[in-house]
Parts: structure tokens; sequence; C-alpha cells
């Protein structure tokens, strides 16, 4: 059982200061997984990786979150938190900018933007993700965790507590699932 389990154990259990220590041993991995995400957006930055990890600490509950299983199931709601936040992030600018509306790009011009291009352009895959999720909830997860905040495949299936050639797999089904879903039109 990792370090992490065990005090999501002891925060489970009431345990006083069991929410501090977890933000503490957590807090390193997650604002160098934010700090690398931010680094490879694009344009100037206004959202700061510590911002990041606070606003996904808050959205996950604060001193007062859910019971966490296990390790795989904190960094997945983490990594869903930070993805929340970067899609509503994404959204507002574009709402300012560009009056909400959507840019028209040709279908041949389409490719699934991988973690370094996260952009405005990212909405449609925060679309297309959520069908997928309802179908495919466990490799939602894994291209969350690398789309979203930037883990490598290794560092995914750990967190999801699958094997790196499980996970080698679901990356292919969900990179193939996805560019067919954003190609037809359907996004």
């Amino acid at each position: 059982m990792s370090d992490i389990t065990y005090l999501l154990e002891e925060f489970d259990a009431g345990e006083s200061n069991a929410a501090d220590r977890l933000l503490e041993r957590v807090y390193d991995e997650l604002r160098s997984l934010a700090a690398a995400k931010l680094a490879r957006e694009k344009g100037p930055q206004t959202l700061q990786a510590t911002a990041l990890v606070h606003d996904a600490w808050l959205r996950l509950g604060g001193d007062d979150q859910e019971a966490w299983r296990n390790r795989a199931h904190f960094f997945a709601a983490a990594a869903e938190a930070m993805r929340r936040i970067l899609i509503d992030r994404a959204r507002r600018k574009q709402a300012a900018r560009h009056g909400g509306g959507v840019e028209s790009i040709p279908l041949d011009d389409i490719e699934i933007p991988g973690p370094s291009d996260f952009n405005e352009d990212s909405l449609e895959v925060h679309e297309v993700l959520e069908r997928f999720s309802e179908e495919h909830p466990e490799k939602a997860a894994l291209v969350k965790l690398r789309f979203f905040v930037g883990l490598t495949i290794e560092q995914s299936a750990d967190a999801l507590d699958i094997a790196t050639p499980t996970a080698k797999r679901w990356w292919k089904y969900a990179k193939a699932w996805l560019r067919v879903e954003m190609t037809s039109g359907s996004a």
C-alpha cells in the first residue's frame, strides 16, 4: 500500500491533520504536473501552477473531501478537477476573444491534440471525451491523465493501477475512437 493510500485511509477515518499531511505529500507531484502542463500551453499564461493545484484541491473538497479508495482514485479525481479548470478557462477565453463563436476547421485538418497542444480548440476534444467517458470510463480516465495533466503512459498506468501494456492498448484505442468521432463531424 502506498503512503498516499495510507494517508487517504487516515483522512477517511477522520484522523486530525490527515488532510494537511495528504496535501503536503501530493502537492509537489501535483504542482510539477501542473507546471509542465501550463508550460506547454500556447500564448502568455496568466494561470500559475500553484493556482491550478490550489483550485483543483478546492474542487476536490479541500479539507472536506470524499472518501478516496486509493492513490489512483485520488489522482484520477485530481486530473478531472484540473481538466475542468482548464476547460472552464478556455471557455472564458473563447467567449471573451471570439464572442463565444466557434471557428470552422476543415475536417481534413482535425487531429487529436496532444498534451502540449491544449488551447481553445480543445473544447471539441472535451465534448467528444464526455461521450467517450459514458461508454469507456476507465479509458477516458487514462486520456484525461495523459491529455489534461500531461502524464506519461507509465505515470498514467501507475496512477490508474494498471499494467503499462494495458495503458498502451487503452491509449491506442482511445486515440482511434476520438479521432473517428472528431472527423465524423459528430462533435
